[in-house]
């Protein structure tokens, strides 16, 4: 199994930058690909980006430009988050896919809170 630990949100100005790590433990050998989703008040959550073991990367046409997702090892990833908006407020989870008997396997961090406000 794998668990996730995120951390670095907080509350900024629009325009304003932040830094979201998350930090895994256990079978990290068996991660194929890890991601940051998003889920705003009332809303589902969605895909914020998402980086695979080859370091291929994926972006929300939303954050296109303006958040970086990048994977430093096999236990760690972290999004540089640019240009903040309001509309980039959020609970940010971060996730890895994982191989498991065999089966594709997801775990969830606990959330982090991103507020972006004047």
């Amino acid at each position: 199994q794998v668990q996730l630990v995120e951390s670095g949100g907080g509350l900024v100005q629009p325009g304003g930058s932040l830094r979201l790590s998350c930090a895994a433990s256990g079978s990290v050998f068996s991660i194929y690909m890890m991601g940051w989703y998003r889920q705003a008040p009332g809303k589902e959550r969605e895909l914020v980006a998402t980086i695979t073991s080859t370091y291929i990367t994926n972006y929300a046409d939303s954050v296109k430009g303006r958040f970086t997702i990048s994977r430093d090892d096999a236990r760690t990833v972290a999004l540089q988050m640019n240009s903040l908006q309001p509309e980039d407020t959020a609970v940010y989870y971060c996730k890895a896919s994982f191989m498991a008997a065999l089966k594709p396997i997801a775990s969830w961090g606990q959330g982090t809170q991103v507020t972006v406000s004047s």
